[in-house]
């Protein structure tokens, strides 16, 4: 990594190889460059190596081949998408001072700065597990901004933020002077402030640069993919004439026979100049996620919760609501007032207010994927959740989720997190539970997955009990019931 003089760029990629391994390859000779003050999207679909660029960014993997340079003294600092399970065990002022290398003095007055910015306020003798998955959010995002970086650099970071963090978040990054790239599959909140998009390409390995908000660079991509398509019907037609007419003239003989020869290398060079059309990113299969006929009656009742009120303190109060067959149940409620926890704790049935049916099969779906043993294949995490396991069947549900034949035999670990949503999906269908509690189900998942995991969920016939900040994708799901931590009596 080399440093280069101010001419207006800020970060550039030249020629640039990565390979993982010798059959891996995520980045093949591929340049850009990125201004002072851009605000980028990084595209791409899961797996493609988006997190992989960061790293490589940061310096934190070696390059195959090629150079990256950065503007000379430029700082980056990134958001990560969660804060490492072996930091959790850190107070909040531990974990503000590891983002430096040398000891900073007198540091409280900048994290209280940062944590203004991102609207949060905390006890900075807090431990790190004591915060929720929202407020984690935030404090990764305020991590990064304490380090003054003049590039920032932010994975998925709506992921776990209610609407007020999202909206929060838009505001700064509209206003904020430094260079910004983000991952994110939230479509509005990135069209509220990019200035352009990267596209990386899982299938060439190249990355394709575009100018414009998101709504326009996806409507870009759109037709060049028609225009591309139609050209190869045009293509496709002229080769065939040709193919026929070379048939033709071959079995004629003679001078004919040299004709047909020309047509052949006529249409060997239309087969190259034959575009390779983009596949878009792949969707999951349409799926239906079966539930348990035999039981009856009360899947779950609640009849007292804990929630945290305005100063920070538990409280416990009494509600009555009755999780049965077909009922949706869906809880809200701002960041920290305590929804995760309450969840678990449902999912485990270990709260005095919560009383669970003997025979319910329960499908969690946590939003840091604790769930998962990261040390399995994905193949031994979706065997362990069936009742009877099925190779055949385990095998074509994890297809219909884009889990392929090599995926499967990878350790959980080396997943990206959207396709650890994936396997968490897919042991949902293979579990066939009698109860769903999803917390934050959208997480990390490809925009373009989610209209059929809502249509799923939607169509889903046993009880569920939901967290999700992300209305649109709420919109499409039926819910029966709405149960509201910040205003129940």
């Amino acid at each position: 990594m080399t440093s280069m003089s101010h001419n207006g760029s800020i970060l550039r990629f030249e020629d640039v190889t990565f390979k993982y391994s010798a059959v891996h390859t995520i980045l093949d000779e591929v340049n850009f460059s990125i201004r002072r003050g851009a605000k980028i999207t990084l595209m791409g679909q899961n797996g493609a190596g988006k997190s992989s660029l960061f790293k490589m960014i940061l310096g934190e993997l070696e390059l195959t081949d090629g150079d990256i340079h950065i503007a000379h003294k430029a700082k980056i600092a990134i958001a990560r998408q969660i804060i490492p399970h072996e930091q959790w065990e850190m107070t909040l002022r531990e974990y503000f001072q590891s983002q430096f290398e040398e000891t900073v003095y007198n540091i409280d007055p900048r994290i209280d700065e940062v944590l203004e910015i991102v609207n949060l306020k905390a006890n900075k003798e807090k431990h790190i597990y004591d915060f929720s998955g929202g407020q984690q959010a935030r404090i990764l995002l305020a991590s990064a901004l304490i380090q003054n970086p003049d590039i920032l650099l932010l994975d998925e970071p709506t992921n776990n933020l209610d609407t007020d963090g999202i909206e929060h978040l838009t505001e700064f990054l509209k206003n904020y002077n430094k260079t910004v790239i983000v991952i994110s599959h939230d479509a509005e909140f990135l069209n509220a402030f990019s200035t352009g998009v990267l596209y990386l390409d899982v299938r060439t390995q190249k990355m394709e640069q575009y100018t414009g908000n998101y709504h326009d660079v996806v409507e870009q991509i759109g037709a060049r993919v028609i225009k591309e398509k139609s050209k190869n019907a045009r293509l496709e037609k002229s080769i065939q004439d040709k193919k026929d007419k070379a048939n033709y003239f071959a079995k004629k003989g003679g001078r004919l026979r040299a004709l047909a020869k020309q047509m052949r290398e006529d249409v060997a060079d239309f087969e190259d100049n034959k575009v390779d059309v983009r596949k878009e990113d792949k969707t999951i299969r349409n799926f239906i996620i079966p539930h348990q006929k035999e039981i009856t009656g009360d899947l779950m009742t609640i009849s007292s919760y804990t929630r945290m009120n305005a100063k920070g303190k538990e409280e416990r109060r009494e509600t009555d609501i009755h999780i049965r067959k077909n009922h949706h149940l869906r809880i809200i409620g701002p960041n920290g007032i305590g929804k995760t926890t309450l969840l678990e704790k449902m999912a485990k049935d270990n709260d005095e207010g919560v009383s669970t049916h003997s025979e319910v099969r329960i499908g969690y779906y946590r939003q840091d994927f604790r769930g998962l043993d990261f040390e399995k294949t994905v193949y031994q995490e979706l065997a362990s959740v069936m009742p009877i396991v099925d190779e055949q069947k385990l095998r074509s549900v994890a297809a219909g989720f884009l889990i392929t034949s090599e995926l499967i035999n990878n350790k959980i670990g080396t997943l990206s997190e959207g396709q650890k949503g994936l396997v968490a999906f897919a042991q949902l269908v293979l579990l066939e539970p009698g109860l769903l509690v999803l917390d934050e189900p959208t997480n990390h998942i490809n925009f373009r997955h989610l209209p059929v995991i809502a249509q799923a969920l939607h169509d889903y016939e046993g009880g569920m009990i939901v967290i999700s900040h992300d209305e649109e994708f709420m919109e499409d799901i039926r819910i029966d019931e709405i149960f509201d931590l910040g205003k129940q009596k």
